[in-house]
């Protein structure tokens, strides 16, 4: 991944070292392998390419987060900056308590912790997203807003002029299809296999951006389809290409 993101001129890369053992996800678990960690540093100092954010520190009914500590403090040592988190229990009063526990043993770390909103999660739109936020009086949280989420959950543009404009740290970047699908299988199929890039399908994306403050864009672009066919290096260099073409396009964004 880092050495594909060099080559195709990417400045960062996001790492998925907080393995979740979930069906067919790879093992990314740096802190749990050492060769592996020791490859990932040799990439990052020959490509120049730095560690933006690491994930997912997934909250779901009875997560210990302590588990998450040795890979936040091996995020930190490659220089990631943010950690992505997203809530999967209806059990509101848990999700915060694990929330504030996360950003604590973050702090330390000089990580923030970014509240993804995800479509078919529990927190699901950008005003529940505030509300826990809020509600941890935490000073390295943020949130993360997903072009695809966004739009999905029937965010309104304007409610983000009710974000604080220090909770925005960097932002998904990608595109979908206007039509919202009706069924949670449908959603969460497009969202991990067939993202588009901007501009090229109905997300009002430039909208969204002309709203958030000048923060990194990650590319967010799965799509089965497209790295059958093309490669992942040829599907990551496409990506960038992309984005830099749709910015170019709307320099208000920029």
């Amino acid at each position: 991944m880092t050495y594909i993101a060099g080559r195709a001129g990417y400045d960062f890369v996001s790492l998925r070292p907080i393995y979740m053992g979930l069906p067919n996800e790879p093992n990314f678990d740096l802190a749990a392998n050492p060769q592996l960690l020791r490859q990932t540093r040799a990439a990052l100092a020959s490509t120049g390419v730095r560690v933006h954010d690491i994930e997912l520190a997934r909250i779901g009914d009875g997560i210990d987060p302590k588990k998450w500590l040795p890979p936040l403090t091996v995020g930190a040592e490659l220089g990631a900056r943010h950690v992505i988190s997203s809530i999967w229990t209806e059990d509101r009063v848990f999700a915060a308590e694990v929330f504030e526990q996360l950003c604590d043993m973050a702090k330390p770390l000089g990580l923030t912790i970014n509240l993804e909103f995800v479509t078919f999660a529990s927190v699901k739109t950008l005003s529940a997203a505030l509300d826990v936020l809020k509600a941890s009086k935490r000073t390295n949280c943020g949130v993360l807003v997903d072009m695809l989420h966004f739009q999905r959950s029937r965010v309104q543009i304007a409610e983000l002029a009710n974000v604080p404009r220090q909770w925005f740290n960097f932002v998904h970047l990608c595109d979908a299809p206007a039509a919202i699908p009706t069924t949670t299988e449908e959603l969460t199929r497009q969202a991990r296999e067939e993202r588009l890039y901007p501009g090229e399908g109905g997300i009002d994306v430039a909208g969204i951006l002309r709203r958030i403050p000048n923060v990194p864009c990650s590319i967010e672009a799965p799509h089965l389809a497209r790295v059958k066919e093309q490669g992942f290096a040829e599907h990551a260099t496409r990506c960038l290409e992309a984005a830099k073409k749709f910015v170019a396009a709307h320099p208000a964004t920029a």
